[in-house]
């Protein structure tokens, strides 16, 4: 191995947990800025896992976020307009969007 590719081998100093950290505040930062807070985000996760009942999700949305259940649906409602909620989760958002249009035209 010459030289030079010692040189393009990438040191094992543990910089990729710095690196993983360094994105990750990255990641925060721009959503701040883009205005996906923590909360919106957990929203989001906590809204794309899957549940066994019903009471399991609403007791996940009080005791993780601290939210009634009408709070929480409140958010996630106005999230779904929000084109920073489309770009962290595009998946999600727009089945969401899907289910709460077929709702609104069923009425």
């Amino acid at each position: 191995m010459g030289a030079d590719e010692e040189a393009a081998q990438p040191e094992r100093d543990g910089s990729d947990t710095r690196d993983t950290q360094d994105a990750q505040e990255a990641q925060d930062a721009q959503d701040a800025r883009g205005g996906l807070d923590a909360r919106d985000r957990a929203v989001l996760a906590l809204e794309g896992r899957s549940w066994r009942t019903a009471g399991a999700k609403e007791r996940a949305v009080r005791e993780e976020l601290g939210l009634s259940s009408t709070r929480y649906y409140q958010l996630l409602n106005a999230l779904l307009d929000r084109p920073e909620a489309l770009a962290h989760a595009p998946v999600l958002v727009n089945r969401l969007r899907r289910v709460r249009e077929a709702r609104r035209s069923a009425r």
